[in-house]
């Protein structure tokens, strides 16, 4: 299974940044390699419709699970189109929101964030 957390930073000891579509970074945790696999969100500099860019991004890297903090709604209906399941990370470096998420810790995001949340900064 391949996680993807929102991140900060393209290292391992990388902190969860709370923002979906305008994170610079997503860390992809492959279950199964035990590997983490940092990519540049395509969404971040966007000027309109970062949350769909970066949704189809995490989507097409085949991510089944997200930690983060807000998502957007068209971010969200990206993601649950491609069957991703969206959880409320607790803001930590990247390895511990992975196993938080193992241990069944995180609460899932069930509704959207206001359109243009991820804005500020």
């Amino acid at each position: 299974m391949k996680i993807c957390v929102t991140s900060m930073g393209n290292e391992k000891d990388a902190v969860m940044d709370s923002r979906f579509g305008r994170c610079p970074y997503f860390a992809i945790y492959d279950t199964e390699t035990k590997k983490c696999e940092f990519i540049e969100n395509n969404g971040v500099t966007a000027p309109g419709g970062a949350g769909i860019a970066a949704g189809q991004q995490v989507v097409n890297k085949g991510a089944e699970v997200v930690i983060t903090g807000f998502v957007g709604p068209n971010a969200m209906r990206v993601l649950e189109g491609g069957q991703v399941k969206i959880y409320n990370g607790k803001g930590g470096a990247i390895e511990e929101e992975v196993k938080l998420y193992e241990a069944g810790k995180l609460e899932m995001i069930e509704s959207a964030a206001p359109a243009h949340s991820g804005m500020k900064r």
